[in-house]
């Protein structure tokens, strides 16, 4: 497993110079959700991207079937750039509700578009990544909100290139017991992502998820994909980075 870094949490506080710098000099191979304008930059320094967005938008997304022509195309378009340019995974949104859209209809809705490029995915050799999101606090409405709703989903789908991606964070807001479900449903993640909760902040001892436990859980199922620290931090981001990178290096 490696980690990488979530590039729109620290290019707030740091030039893209100094953030590719700082984390190569961590230690960092990989950074998660980078424009595109960085992407040169960034394979300069040596280094990787694990994952980018794979369409538009987050509460527009899959479980609405007149989005599917529309991100069918958006996807189709993507995984040629990510072949193009190494990228591992590219990231995939259920969506909102949509004033009550049930669960089961919006399953089968983001199945169902999911399976429209699942096979193009495969040839690519690039994963499809539908993120698990809090609906409580940061994405209200969102509906892929729950460990069981996204593994129904990529079963349906049943493509090794469709899976998805564990937002701990995330997942610690609406059902907390990470190490449990990890250890349950992990052959279906194919990402990470991390934050300190309450507040999306560093990954330390005013947080209340035991980071180094839950990394060692993932190491024990064998994960083999990339971990993205995704918080927002509140001091020094570079400290910040390398506290994250020591905390869940096991």
């Amino acid at each position: 497993m490696r980690h990488s870094v979530s590039w729109w949490c620290f290019a707030k506080q740091l030039s893209s110079g100094e953030l590719i710098a700082a984390a190569a000099d961590i230690g960092y191979a990989v950074f998660d959700l980078v424009p595109d304008e960085h992407w040169s930059a960034i394979h300069d320094a040596g280094l990787e991207i694990a994952a980018v967005g794979g369409h538009r938008s987050l509460q527009d997304g899959l479980n609405k079937r007149s989005n599917h022509d529309r991100i069918e195309g958006e996807i189709l378009e993507n995984l040629k750039r990510a072949e193009d340019h190494g990228i591992h995974a590219l990231i995939c949104f259920s969506g909102d509700r949509h004033d009550g859209n049930d669960d089961e209809a919006g399953i089968e809705a983001t199945a169902a578009g999911l399976r429209r490029v699942a096979g193009a995915a495969e040839q690519a050799g690039v994963d499809l990544v539908l993120e698990l999101l809090n609906s409580k606090v940061d994405h209200v409405d969102y509906q892929c909100d729950s460990t069981l709703w996204g593994v129904e989903v990529i079963k349906r789908v049943a493509s090794p290139r469709v899976k998805l991606l564990y937002d701990i964070y995330h997942m610690q807001i609406m059902e907390g017991d990470l190490i449990r479900t990890i250890r349950q449903h992990h052959e279906h993640f194919a990402h990470y992502h991390t934050a300190g909760n309450p507040g999306r902040h560093e990954l330390d001892e005013n947080q209340e998820i035991y980071y180094p436990a839950v990394m060692r859980v993932i190491e024990e199922t064998g994960f083999d994909g990339f971990v993205g620290h995704e918080f927002v931090p509140q001091g020094d981001p570079v400290a910040s980075l390398r506290q994250a990178f020591e905390v869940c290096g096991i």
